[in-house]
């Protein structure tokens, strides 16, 4: 039973685009929507946004202040009788302020973001994403869903030399047209353009070398330790999950409360492994955090710190899974293996993850009832998700 997106967004007639993801994903939603038969207009907030939707006669930039967004947003829906908006991300403070006004003027949006099925799907979810969603938490809801099947997913083709790519030229153009977007306000720290570059660099020059300097820790985390490990996959320094839909000021208080609990609680004979983000690798770095703290904690001996070591073959191999809410978690699920859900994650139902203290998930991580997932994950592609990718094959070809 296939995602029947055209249906769903029937009942739409005027459509109005904020911030989409670094690249060209919204113009060419722009162009789908239009062949439904849909007026489309966007809205620009940098120069980023300016130079990849090329519609002009259908845009407008907000260049103002922020405090004025809100009159500027009902003006245009009132002048455009816009019915509904889309928006990647609803963490961002323009996209706050716009799902206001929505329910103010009781019309639809939907929120784009990556995928929570992944590498194959973006995501597309009516009333907000992540913490904000209103994908059901009773387990009971799913066991009660009549039996159905999802198509197998194609290929997304993602690139990542698009997704650079795309990202290089964002920035490029937020700086050339600042002038134009004097009041433009970013969603998360921002890196200015140079040290965005630069960072960018040695994120290149990290992956190469660690290519070849982890292949000992692979071999042995495949080998000797394999399911004698826990995974700790690590989520990006300013990610919005962490910031909004969890109780940690950052990753690093993270790592530190995931460390002395294994410690404590932990058999002898277990390991951890760190695994890093890899759109965070040249930006920061948490070796010497978590060296520090393995020799606080006295446990300086079973853990590592790993960053471009195959994920699916990592999660396979290990006792368990601990994050805060990273779509690793869905990952491990369908492969079968416990997870420990730190912060508020879509899936952190019972029956799918562990519900006790971490204390008690190191040394009986449970399972997992196969039935309730296979629901549950078939009701999220069918609900929320798009075969496709924001840096590969566009969803609606």
């Amino acid at each position: 039973m296939a995602r029947d997106v055209e249906k769903e967004l029937l009942p739409y007639k005027s459509v109005l685009l904020l911030q989409g993801p670094k690249g060209l994903f919204f113009y060419k939603l722009g162009k789908y929507l239009k062949s439904l038969g849909k007026k489309v207009y966007k809205v620009n907030f940098n120069g980023g946004d300016l130079i990849t939707y090329p519609d002009f006669k259908n845009s407008y930039n907000f260049t103002d202040k922020f405090e004025k967004f809100r009159k500027f947003l009902e003006n245009l829906i009132d002048e455009k009788k816009i019915d509904l908006v889309l928006m990647y991300g609803d963490y961002k403070p323009y996209h706050k302020f716009a799902i206001e006004v929505c329910k103010d003027y009781q019309i639809g949006w939907y929120v784009f973001e990556e995928g929570y099925i992944r590498p194959h799907y973006i995501t597309m979810e009516k009333w907000g994403v992540n913490g904000f969603s209103n994908i059901p938490r009773d387990p009971q809801f799913y066991l009660n869903l009549p039996n159905f099947e999802i198509p197998e997913p194609k290929p997304n083709e993602f690139r990542f030399s698009k997704r650079a790519l795309s990202s290089f030229l964002h920035y490029l153009f937020l700086e050339l047209l600042r002038w134009k977007f004097p009041h433009y306000k970013p969603y998360k720290n921002y890196f200015p353009y140079v040290p965005y570059l630069l960072c960018l660099l040695r994120g290149v020059i990290r992956k190469q070398i660690y290519k070849i300097t982890e292949k000992p820790i692979f071999s042995l985390l495949t080998g000797e330790l394999k399911k004698r490990y826990f995974l700790v996959p690590l989520q990006v320094f300013n990610d919005s999950q962490v910031l909004l839909h969890s109780e940690y000021n950052s990753v690093g208080e993270f790592i530190e409360e995931v460390l002395e609990s294994f410690s404590k609680h932990a058999l002898k004979e277990h390991f951890i492994v760190f695994k890093h983000h890899p759109v965070d690798r040249g930006f920061v770095c948490y070796k010497k955090l978590i060296k520090n703290l393995a020799e606080k904690f006295g446990i300086k001996g079973r853990v590592f710190y790993v960053h471009d070591l195959h994920l699916p073959t990592l999660i396979k191999n290990s006792l368990g899974v601990v994050m805060i809410n990273s779509t690793v978690g869905l990952q491990a699920l369908y492969h079968n293996i416990p997870v420990k859900a730190m912060g508020r994650a879509i899936y952190d139902i019972p029956g799918l993850t562990f519900q006790g203290e971490l204390k008690d998930f190191w040394k009986d991580p449970g399972t997992i009832d196969r039935k309730l997932f296979k629901k549950f994950y078939n009701y999220v592609v069918k609900t929320t998700q798009l075969n496709g990718s924001f840096w590969g094959r566009f969803p609606f070809e």
